[in-house]
């Protein structure tokens, strides 16, 4: 797994302007990209929908050495149900509990010296009050599984990831498989988990998951995007239907670089959407997913 990166995690939300604020104000993000697509991703990245929608990614620094967040929007969707599959993620940043603090952004402690603080959309995020570190601030994201054993047996020997102990410290952003005795319910806010790998690696793994009988959810397929690089993916789901892309490193590099021009784009599109106005206007509500 050494060739292969961790590389972000989907959330669906239904408010763009409210979880801008929260991403940028409360947690210290800043907007690494912001892309419009006039039709649904081949790879059902914005879920199961063929609208209009858009792409924004944010984190603390360039795709390449941190753990982003993918925020999808799908024009006309103003609400999902979460469901209790993604069980938060914990990030190192003294400065964004003084910021929630500041905004008056609800936060509860979690333990000493965590505390929670909930995104839009009910997502959960855990916030270490310590000096944010140099390196990435993002320590782990949290995935509910059925049975721990079957998880652990699907992510480290047919995906090849490393079991690490509770507390070691390996510089890079940690997936911790969860237990919670019972169904995972992935609602209609169900994210995605993303790693890269060589390109050529790419049909190995589906080749592998086919032999196991293992669920592939979009085979190996081209993806463009508008202006820039296109990439291979192959989505999979592992035994709790938990969504992984496995997207070709080189090409994703060239399409991840850093957007100088990512939060003018996101402004401007936020601003041009006047969703929010027809729908008050004609006395409707957004579709709730």
């Amino acid at each position: 797994m050494s060739a292969r990166r961790a590389l972000h995690y989907v959330f669906k939300v239904g408010d763009r302007a409210k979880t801008a604020a929260f991403y940028r104000d409360v947690l210290g993000m800043r907007i690494l990209r912001h892309e419009e697509f006039e039709e649904g991703c081949k790879a059902t990245c914005n879920g199961p929908y063929d609208g209009k929608w858009s792409k924004t990614m944010v984190g603390f620094g360039p795709e390449d050495d941190h753990f982003v967040m993918e925020l999808t929007y799908n024009y006309g969707v103003g609400e999902y149900r979460l469901g209790n599959d993604f069980q938060g993620l914990t990030l190192q940043s003294s400065q964004a509990v003084s910021n929630a603090r500041r905004l008056g952004w609800p936060l509860s402690e979690a333990g000493e010296g965590l505390y929670l603080a909930e995104a839009p959309g009910g997502y959960r995020f855990y916030l270490l009050d310590k000096e944010q570190p140099s390196k990435d601030p993002v320590q782990k994201v949290c995935l509910a599984v059925s049975d721990l054993q079957r998880s652990t047996h699907y992510w480290s020997s047919l995906l090849g990831m490393q079991v690490y102990e509770k507390n070691e410290d390996k510089n890079t952003c940690k997936l911790e498989l969860k237990h919670i005795g019972g169904a995972v319910d992935h609602g209609t806010a169900f994210g995605r988990i993303a790693f890269s790998c060589p390109k050529e690696q790419l049909p190995d793994i589906e080749a592998l998951m086919k032999k196991e009988g293992q669920k592939i959810l979009t085979p190996l397929v081209s993806l463009d995007t508008p202006g820039k690089a296109t990439v291979q993916v192959v989505i999979l789901a592992d035994p709790d239907d938990h969504e992984i892309c496995f997207v070709g490193d080189e090409a994703f590099r060239e399409l991840s670089m850093v957007d100088p021009n990512g939060e003018s784009l996101l402004d401007k599109a936020m601003a041009a959407d006047k969703s929010d106005e027809w729908f008050a206007k004609h006395n409707k509500q957004k579709a709730v997913a």
